[in-house]
């Protein structure tokens, strides 16, 4: 994983186990798991928009705000960015496996 992923999963999660007041993670932490799942789709919505608008630059800012939250996703759930490069490098390995898609009978 990137040193700047892992760095902000650094940052979350020692504001997870030190709350500062006026934190926005903490306060993520505070509301639970549904308030970050909300912010995660709400941050993968504004992802999708900013690339259909073409716009790079706002697709960057986006990116970023999802990264955040999905970081804070994973410190809740106790996903280390590793867990995740290791996926990564599994799924690298395949070569050829494009997925079979449902044929659909268009006579019935």
């Amino acid at each position: 994983m990137s040193d700047s992923v892992r760095k902000l999963y650094d940052t979350v999660t020692e504001r997870r186990e030190n709350p500062q007041e006026g934190s926005y993670t903490c306060y993520l932490f505070e509301k639970g798991m549904d308030k970050i799942l909300k912010k995660c789709g709400e941050e993968c919505s504004e992802v999708i928009i900013a690339a259909k608008n073409n716009n790079k630059d706002e697709v960057i800012y986006e990116i970023s705000d999802l990264t955040f939250h999905l970081c804070v996703l994973m410190a809740e759930m106790g996903i280390e960015p590793e867990e995740i490069a290791a996926e990564l490098d599994r799924r690298s390995q395949k070569t050829g496996n494009l997925k079979q898609f449902h044929q659909v009978d268009k006579n019935s």
